[in-house]
């Protein structure tokens, strides 16, 4: 099949051909992109809205939508959706972010890759997380895959917290338990999530993991999101 790419120029190595003996327009020629099954990818994003000095226990309010489809159907969950195959994945958060939003020209910082496989039951999916900090005023209304769009007062604490050895790997590892409020009053919303961050005590690596306890009514994953978004601004 034709080059993906117009341009394929930067792409010739030193113009050897390979162990087949193709160049590299013979091999694009003949290389199927199908033979492997590939993982789909989306672009989700934290969108705060924070008050001058604010904290993890106040000022901040998160924006969230309510699914209008499946999966997570009626529950609340962060604005995005997939990556269109040509195009940036940033670009793809700010698009999702504008087409359930209305948020337009926000700016964006990638925060972290969520791969695990069992993400999500429609296929293979990897999640770009991103973060954007605005100040308060901005209007938003609900549009395309969102039924709604609110901000949430959000706040976190950390609940718990043990060491314990993973024989396995031969670590001293930490586990937190973090506690996650949402809260919106007009809607007469009011959530807790649980997340458990461990990672390692000793090491170069911290091997950070995190596992939802309590989801209350936030689709997927994304109480994780939040937790690791509110850590990285911590």
């Amino acid at each position: 099949m034709p080059a993906f790419l117009d341009d394929i120029t930067p792409f010739y190595g030193n113009r050897e051909k390979n162990e087949d003996g193709l160049s590299l327009p013979e091999f694009l020629e003949g290389y199927d992109p199908n033979h492997y099954q590939n993982p789909s990818v989306t672009a989700d994003i934290l969108v705060f809205q924070y008050e001058k000095d604010f904290t993890l226990d106040r000022g901040l309010k998160l924006l969230m939508i309510k699914r209008k489809n499946h999966p997570g159907i009626g529950y609340w969950a962060l604005p995005g959706g997939f990556v269109n195959l040509r195009e940036n994945i940033e670009d793809a958060a700010k698009r999702e972010l504008k087409e359930e939003t209305g948020l337009d020209h926000i700016a964006v910082e990638q925060l972290y890759c969520w791969g695990d496989w069992k993400r999500d039951p429609r296929t293979r999916i990897v999640t770009i997380s991103y973060l954007a900090m605005i100040e308060e005023g901005q209007t938003i209304q609900a549009g395309d895959d969102a039924a709604d769009a609110i901000w949430m007062n959000v706040s976190m604490k950390k609940n718990s917290e043990k060491t314990y050895r993973d024989e396995i790997k031969g670590k001293e590892r930490c586990s937190k338990i973090y506690q996650v409020d949402l809260k919106n009053e007009e809607r007469g919303l009011d959530f807790s999530l649980l997340v458990e961050v461990t990672e390692n005590i000793t090491g170069f690596l911290k091997e950070v993991k995190y596992q939802v306890i309590k989801g209350s009514q936030v689709a997927f994953d994304h109480p994780c999101f939040i937790v690791q978004a509110l850590l990285q601004l911590k």
